[in-house]
């Protein structure tokens, strides 16, 4: 911690006590978690597309939607594999790391996050709600056959071996919905609560990121963002952290294992 602004140690410090404390957390995360592996941070896909446009002279929000998939599907296939490609060999970073070693250590964490590249689990955390899906996973969208891969190289529109449809990423893309089930786990874990809320490497542009934030504050639940920039919601968690992710959270880490668990407010 001591590369770290000394302004900023008295929140690590009272950060970590809560958390030692905390009986279930929250950590909802954005590209911003992954910067650290090597993945782009993004204003929709990770800075991949820095152009308004895309090679075929549209906007990527406009390849890479749900209409796009029914009238042109090899142009989401195109981009979902550049995607991918960026993804594939990136690993874990301490971020990650950490927050599946709380999973481990603390009575009930949560993780809610945007990202497609599967580091969560690939760190080890279970309890993960991927509210944007998984880019290494494919769907049929004709029977529904899941499978999991490695790659998406040199899988251009790969047929379904049960009933012979096409197989998609099970990613939301522009204009589609949430995934329900994935929904489900959120809403009902927010109607049990959390005494600890973290918003982390995200811009919290979409209402369903937002809202368990906004929540609570509104509830007095304490509430942390770590982001090296400014969002909507800065001015009114308990905590703001300009830091990067890894180094917000081996901080916050370091402070806890010296915090006894029952630390004083």
């Amino acid at each position: 911690m001591s590369t770290l602004p000394a302004s900023l140690l008295p929140a690590i410090r009272d950060i970590a006590a809560r958390l030692a404390r905390a009986r279930r957390v929250l950590f909802i995360t954005g590209a911003g978690v992954s910067a650290d592996s090597g993945l782009p941070t993004y204003r929709g896909l990770g800075g991949l597309y820095e152009n308004d446009l895309t090679e075929e002279g549209i906007p990527i929000e406009e390849a890479l939607s749900g209409e796009m998939l029914r009238r042109r599907p090899e142009i989401p296939w195109k981009y979902m594999t550049q995607i991918e490609q960026n993804c594939r060999h990136a690993g874990p970073n301490a971020a990650h790391r950490l927050m599946a070693q709380w999973e481990r250590e603390l009575p009930y964490v949560m993780v809610l996050t945007q990202n497609i590249d599967g580091l969560h689990r690939a760190a080890g955390s279970e309890n993960v709600v991927e509210i944007h899906g998984d880019v290494h996973r494919l769907k049929c969208m004709g029977c529904g056959f899941r499978k999991q891969v490695d790659s998406l190289a040199g899988r251009t529109m790969p047929q379904c071996p049960k009933c012979g449809g096409m197989m998609r990423p099970e990613v939301v893309l522009f204009g589609e919905m949430l995934p329900e089930a994935e929904l489900d786990r959120l809403l009902t874990a927010l109607d049990e609560g959390f005494d600890l809320v973290f918003s982390i490497g995200t811009t919290s542009v979409f209402p369903y990121i937002a809202q368990p934030v906004v929540q609570a504050v509104r509830a007095g639940i304490p509430t942390v963002e770590i982001n090296p920039g400014r969002t909507q919601l800065s001015g009114h968690v308990t905590y703001q952290l300009p830091l990067g992710a890894a180094a917000a959270l081996s901080a916050i880490e370091e402070a806890r294992s010296a915090t006894p668990a029952d630390s004083p407010e």
